[in-house]
């Protein structure tokens, strides 16, 4: 029993010390278009998003996890992340924060 145990505790510590799946790169970034409304007013702010990437390498997915000002530029950004482009069997899901200034 006390073996067994080792081996659960020794198998934990070796699964803690694996490296984190690398973060996701892309060969195609399309950098998001600066709302015009936003830059008459000269309103800056930033939008997080959560993206999904198919084993093909395109952006399946992506959803908005906090935006500021928000109903600002959450659509450039979800337009823009859309046409990035990964590499071929990258697929996993990623984070980026887009920063809108002037």
């Amino acid at each position: 029993m006390r073996h067994s145990l080792l081996s659960v505790a020794a198998a934990a510590a070796l699964l803690c010390a694996l490296p984190a799946q690398a973060e996701l790169q892309p060969l195609k970034r399309v950098e998001p278009a600066y709302p015009a409304d936003a830059a008459r007013a000269g309103t800056t702010g930033f939008v997080e998003v959560e993206f999904t990437v198919d084993p093909s390498g395109k952006v399946a997915s992506v959803s908005v996890l906090n935006a500021k000002p928000s109903r600002t530029f959450e659509s450039a950004a979800v337009k823009a992340v859309k046409q990035w482009q990964f590499a071929p069997g990258a697929d996993g899901r990623g984070k980026v924060r887009l920063d809108f200034s002037l």
